[in-house]
């Protein structure tokens, strides 16, 4: 992984607007993806594991809501990531330097219009869980008014 860390920061040095945990993060999203479409990376060459712009996305999706739950808008800005479009371009930074392949048929635009983060992170965020709130504030003293 050493040779792949010094990729990033060549990277990082052309393209200084993103962290490099986003590109870690890009990497882990696209394990998560591939696992959730069956796509078993010991089983299958890198063409039959190959997943989309599109499939990538709603795995980040899930992804991210799973590892940073309501903190995913402020984890992804503190990246430098504000639209899915800086996805697009991290993972073709990612292509660029010979750490993920693609096909002729992707491009930079499959990442775009995937969704409005503002609208998947934050307006429709639901906890999961039975947390009862009520409980959980009296048991921090915390009394109904």
């Amino acid at each position: 992984m050493t040779n792949a860390w010094n990729k990033i920061k060549e990277i990082i040095k052309k393209d200084p607007r993103y962290s490099p945990v986003a590109y870690q993060f890009v990497f882990e999203a696209l394990d998560y993806t591939a696992n959730m479409l069956g796509k078993n990376q010991h089983r299958l060459t890198d063409q039959e594991r190959h997943v989309t712009g599109k499939q990538l996305m709603e795995g980040i999706r899930q992804y991210a809501l799973k590892q940073f739950g309501y903190m995913v808008l402020t984890v992804f800005e503190l990246w430098g990531i504000k639209q899915d479009a800086d996805f697009g371009n991290v993972v073709f930074n990612l292509v660029e330097s010979g750490l993920m392949g693609k096909t002729e048929s992707d491009s930079k635009d499959d990442f775009k219009n995937s969704y409005d983060f503002k609208k998947v992170f934050d307006e429709e965020f639901k906890l999961d869980g039975k947390c009862d709130i009520q409980l959980s504030l009296n048991a921090l003293g915390i009394k109904k008014r």
